[in-house]
């Protein structure tokens, strides 16, 4: 019997990438690490990721050829089998498959059965906090009940690794976990049956045992030193794999500067103390003017030292878009391209164009107030992504970071690249400044900071956040979760096929949300988000999208809460009202809350404004008080 598996080239990345488990037709593999690829790979080029990851390059999976095309031997991403472990439905027989025992486009088969049916993998698997994944040690598993004694005496002792009695067994009057027992068949001392049983009541969650100290695709010899407490989980459990994947859009480079900052440079320029900074350069009266320049301009410390060194001449200082340990931060250029004053040509990799409401000039609400909020909307015609996998970890999202790379020694990281199209939407920088300024909202933000830090999650979710959480960017980020769901039933998009990018670092003056789609197919997508993106449909998506954030079919609970979800990083945001699908946020349904967009009873939100004058008239035009 002929079978063909396939893994999509998109799908080498996330989410059956290096390390994964898959499952696919009955059958369960894990995917081997880059070291085993074969020399046939498609070079993906990514200049800005590459310089933050520090590598080389980036490489994608080998195409996979159709039906009709396909060659049998021709080289592809290795997948290993795993668990090792099988059993057969029929005679409940357990096999420890082996790699010799492998049989190019045959699945593996009972030989006890004379009609030799298909082998099931066993359920259950060992990892533990280092990333190493291994099988269950069944026949100690068996004979774990047994004195020392007795289970030396198990004529399967000495090979218990592929022990070849074991049967897997079901019992019929008694459910869950404790219906499934694992039992020896093999002889024990004086030649009597062995009989070592347990169920598997008790299989889940730590137990004792050596780590193997490496993954299946490893070879012995390849193991590490490890520990750790290993951990039994189901093969398919959500903690047996956490991948860390990097992306970057493919952006033209520009020397042009965003139009928030151009805007900052001219009030520096023009404040009355710049000239009297310039002449006290090197004494204590310097800094008292840079304060009050400072103060009155809110710009940053890199802008104010980048515009001194443009007019002494000196050597312009660091660029602002590294962090204090050295790492390009992809957000700013990012960014700086959608709001530049002068937008990007348009290449064959990113197009945009500036589009809008469609409200200036509007007078009648709710239309005049949301267009007072917000700034403008650039319309991405196209757009190309970069998502590269760095590696992965097990059991818990703060364990050891295992390398895409197990060997150590490639300089190169699995990659792939999609196109698509998407929306930037701009919020209006002083309403913002000034909501965020509201002490109620700085008290409210506060409590989450707080939450944030003592999250192990913190210091993985700082290139995302910035330095500090701000406001604007917990509005962003909820807002973004709410336009993809609205937009998912104006565009016809699923949430899962739609993904956010938010821009919400104040230092850079962030103040915006993409939300795009990106597909494998070279061609991308259809223009179908950027239709809904012009005008009048956006405008129209924006006040459907706050009518249906304003009410959670599980509030008041959810509106009220002080603190739910992974680490208590959320406030009013559940599965009802606001979260989406892991693969489309960027910092895993964390760090959300409703009320700061719509605003509640202890916060007044960046839109509640908005949220009233559109009751306000629907009311009046229920009671036919408009035309």
């Amino acid at each position: 019997m002929k079978r063909k598996l396939r893994v999509r080239q998109a799908q080498t990345v996330l989410p059956f990438g290096v390390g994964a488990v898959l499952d696919i037709q009955g059958e369960s593999f894990v995917a081997a690490g880059i070291e085993a690829w074969p020399p046939l790979k498609t070079p993906i080029a990514s200049d800005r990721l590459a310089a933050r990851l520090g590598v080389t390059g980036f490489f994608a999976a080998p195409h996979t050829l159709n039906d009709r095309y396909d060659q049998p031997d021709r080289p592809g991403v290795p997948y290993v089998r795993f668990p090792g472990w099988l059993f057969c439905g029929a005679c409940r027989a357990m096999v420890r498959f082996l790699h010799e025992n492998e049989k190019p486009g045959e699945p593996p088969v009972c030989t006890s059965c004379a009609a030799a049916p298909r082998l099931t993998p066993m359920r259950f698997v060992r990892i533990c906090p280092d990333g190493h994944l291994d099988d269950v040690d069944w026949w100690y598993w068996a004979h774990s009940n047994l004195t020392p004694q007795r289970r030396a005496s198990c004529s399967e002792s000495t090979h218990a690794w592929k022990a070849r009695r074991l049967s897997f067994r079901v019992a019929d009057r008694v459910s869950g976990l404790g219906a499934l027992s694992v039992r020896c068949g093999a002889t024990g001392e004086g030649g009597k049956p062995c009989g070592a049983e347990r169920n598997l009541l008790d299989v889940l969650g730590p137990q004792g045992g050596r780590c193997s100290g490496r993954n299946p695709w490893q070879r012995p010899h390849q193991s590490a030193s490890c520990g750790q407490q290993v951990h039994i989980v189901q093969r398919t459990a959500g903690n047996v794999y956490y991948p860390v994947v990097y992306s970057a859009l493919d952006i033209p480079q520009s020397t042009a500067p965003p139009r928030a900052e151009e805007d900052e440079a001219e009030a520096v320029l023009s404040h009355q103390y710049w000239w009297n900074l310039l002449g006290t350069l090197g004494t204590p009266r310097a800094g008292l003017f840079r304060d009050m320049i400072k103060e009155d301009t809110e710009a940053p410390d890199g802008l104010i030292d980048q515009l001194i060194a443009e007019a002494t001449g000196t050597p312009a200082p660091s660029p602002a878009g590294r962090q204090d340990s050295g790492e390009l931060d992809l957000s700013r250029d990012e960014w700086h391209a959608f709001d530049a004053a002068h937008l990007p040509e348009p290449t064959k990799e990113f197009a945009v164009r500036r589009g809008g409401l469609g409200l200036d000039g509007e007078t009648e609400e709710p239309w005049a107030t949301l267009g007072a909020h917000v700034d403008g909307v650039v319309l991405v015609d196209r757009l190309r992504e970069v998502r590269a996998l760095t590696g992965f970890r097990r059991h818990s999202l703060d364990g050891t970071l295992v390398p895409a790379d197990t060997s150590g020694r490639l300089r190169w990281l699995p990659a792939t690249e999609v196109y698509g199209e998407g929306i930037v939407l701009t919020l209006d920088e002083q309403r913002l400044a000034a909501w965020e300024r509201d002490p109620r909202v700085q008290s409210h933000v506060h409590g989450i900071r707080t939450d944030l830090d003592a999250s192990f999650r913190g210091e993985q979710l700082a290139e995302t956040v910035g330095s500090e959480l701000s406001p604007r960017f917990l509005l962003l980020h909820t807002l973004a979760h709410l336009l993809i769901r609205q937009l998912s039933f104006d565009s016809g998009y699923t949430t899962a096929s739609l993904c956010e990018r938010v821009y919400g670092r104040p230092e850079y003056g962030q103040r915006g949300v993409l939300i795009y789609t990106a597909a494998g197919d070279a061609e991308g997508t259809l223009g179908g988000l950027v239709r809904q993106g012009e005008a009048p449909h956006f405008a129209e998506t924006l006040i459907r999208m706050l009518e249906a954030a304003a009410w959670c079919s599980a509030d008041p609970l959810c509106a009220e809460h002080t603190g739910q979800g992974f680490g208590n990083l959320n406030r009013a945001a559940c599965h009802a009202c606001t979260l989406l699908p892991e693969t489309s946020c960027q910092t895993g349904n964390t760090l959300l809350d409703r009320a700061l967009v719509v605003g509640s009873a202890r916060v007044p939100g960046y839109f509640t404004d908005v949220l009233t004058t559109s009751r306000e008239h629907a009311a009046a035009t229920a009671l036919g008080q408009h035309p």
